[in-house]
């Protein structure tokens, strides 16, 4: 039996601070020019269009770009262009594509009708010599390298990186920058953090809850998605804000809830739900900077409330790794899965 250590999905999550730390070193001369550029005509809204785990960093930027940027962040479906050929009006707005492999046929279809729509596309591709990449106006690469497991770990985060690069460049923020900067160690010291009590509560499991809010929801759909993908669990994610408007009402002795929180105005409300569910017999984990529940999942502290999803992501990829193979899968090759998915 494979150890969760020799795994694809683990090696390459371990990746994740020298990916962030090559991105800084070798991306700031496009970002400092495409945040000059956006300063100097900014646009009049942004618009994402990804899947996959692609989208769930889209929901990240969404909570990044509205609170550092004050510019109305909205997710475009590929559909919208590729199958039903809308006219789209997007003059002036800054559309970022996001693809690990940037060849997904509707994910093209978008970017180029937006491009054609009057927008600047802007690309976070991981493979430079895609097709994204070369139709984009400014392409900003992910330099994750290749990436052999087909569950997405390291370009997911360098991923999330990026966008927190971007965003220090475009509004010349020096506090975003001094926590960008801080990033890969900050990686480095969360690498280590023990989630062995998730292992365990989950490998007999058939299904569960994984709850995020604010900058850590793109993190509880990331989650469940590669719980689907790797360990065959039925997983949910829902806002800390929404789940209790209907959902809990299946929730029962046993069923086990994933909490992803972060030191920011969310955590309050996101701890009092988990209590509530554990008052209800729920076996509830918790991901949070200083938990000290039973149950908890360690994750360093003093770290900013945007960096904390990114630890949590990166923790989680480990110990789901291990869960994985707990379960009899193997992380690297899901059932009837591939690494492209060429959605029309």
């Amino acid at each position: 039996m494979k150890q969760a250590s020799s795994t694809l999905m683990f090696q390459e999550a371990h990746e994740a601070a020298a990916v962030v730390e090559r991105q800084l070193r070798e991306n700031t001369s496009i970002l400092k020019a495409l945040g000059e550029q956006l300063r100097a005509k900014p646009p009049r809204f942004i618009v994402t269009c990804a899947r996959g785990s692609s989208d769930h960093a889209a929901a990240y930027a969404k909570y990044v770009f509205e609170t550092r940027l004050g510019l109305i962040t909205a997710s475009a479906s590929p559909s919208i262009s590729s199958i039903y050929d809308a006219d789209l009006h997007m003059d002036g707005a800054l559309f970022v594509a996001i693809s690990q492999s940037g060849k997904s046929p509707d994910l093209l279809r978008s970017a180029q009708a937006a491009k054609d729509a009057g927008a600047h596309v802007v690309a976070l591709v991981n493979v430079e010599d895609s097709p994204l990449a070369q139709m984009a106006d400014t392409f900003v690469p992910l330099r994750a390298g290749p990436e052999l497991s087909v569950a997405a770990t390291k370009s997911y985060l360098a991923t999330l990186a990026a966008v927190l690069q971007l965003t220090a460049h475009w509004g010349n923020d020096a506090e975003l920058h001094g926590i960008v900067e801080r990033l890969p160690d900050d990686l480095r010291r969360g690498w280590d953090c023990d989630w062995s009590p998730m292992v365990e509560g989950l490998t007999k499991a058939s299904s569960l809850f994984v709850v995020g809010r604010g900058f850590g929801f793109g993190a509880a759909l990331e989650a469940a998605l590669k719980l689907k993908e790797t360990c065959g669990l039925h997983a949910e994610a829902f806002s800390a804000a929404e789940v209790k408007h209907g959902p809990m009402a299946i929730v029962g002795d046993g069923f086990p809830v994933l909490f992803f929180a972060q030191g920011d105005g969310t955590q309050d409300n996101t701890i009092a739900v988990a209590n509530e569910f554990r008052s209800r017999g729920a076996r509830v984990f918790i991901a949070a900077p200083g938990n000290h529940d039973p149950d908890k999942l360690p994750l360093p502290d003093g770290v900013s409330p945007m960096v904390t999803p990114l630890l949590a992501v990166q923790s989680f990829y480990r110990a789901a790794s291990e869960l994985s193979l707990a379960r009899g899968f193997d992380p690297d090759v899901p059932p009837h899965l591939r690494k492209v998915t060429e959605t029309m």
